[in-house]
């Protein structure tokens, strides 16, 4: 069986000139992950845009319908790798996007307060922690474009990534002596992702 897995990460937004999510897919892109693995990949960069990330998002998965959705944000003040519980029913920040929009604190649409990860996370901070990576939890992924693009997916409210598991996860600035450390702990989480699918 072969298990189709789709990647996201953001461009830049106000405030983070530099987002290692955008790098890490154009990583993937060029020298792509689990070689040797029974996996179609399918990376995307997400715009930080309320107006056009959803609508990449469906493009991204058009054609593909994607077993596995991971989905890489940049948060500042973290450090290593934050797993994210929960996607919140809310658009909450304050913050512009890249379009200067900036939304009334609203739900982003009716429907359930809140859904959970269906990424193997406990699994996942298992693997990192044995590769020497710091790993955080979390049960609020804001009110931002991040938290917005995790609902969608984990909600099944896009029809093109629909998928069986799905999940985010926020990381900190990664300077570039640390790039190829960094990536090799997000090739990790897809790789234990996969595990879990397949293996069960």
């Amino acid at each position: 069986m072969t298990i189709r897995l789709l990647v996201t990460g953001f461009t830049p937004f106000p405030g983070a000139p530099e987002n290692p999510t955008e790098h890490l897919i154009r990583a993937f892109e060029a020298e792509p992950p689990l070689a040797g693995r029974k996996v179609e990949c399918r990376f995307a960069v997400l715009p930080v845009d309320y107006s056009r990330a959803i609508p990449a998002l469906e493009e991204a998965g058009n054609g593909f319908r994607p077993d596995i959705a991971i989905h890489f944000g940049l948060a500042r003040q973290t450090e290593g790798f934050r797993l994210e519980r929960l996607a919140r029913n809310a658009i909450a920040s304050p913050q512009p996007d890249n379009a200067g929009t900036r939304p009334d604190p609203s739900p982003i649409l009716p429907g359930a307060d809140h859904v959970e990860s269906t990424l193997p996370l406990s699994r996942i901070a298992q693997a990192l922690e044995g590769q020497g990576h710091i790993v955080s939890w979390s049960d609020d992924a804001g009110g931002y474009l991040c938290n917005y693009v995790f609902y969608h997916s984990a909600a099944g409210l896009c029809r093109a990534v629909d998928a069986r598991m799905s999940g985010f996860i926020h990381v900190g600035e990664v300077p570039p002596e640390n790039f190829r450390f960094f990536r090799q702990g997000a090739e990790l989480i897809l790789e234990t992702c996969v595990e879990e699918l397949t293996n069960g």
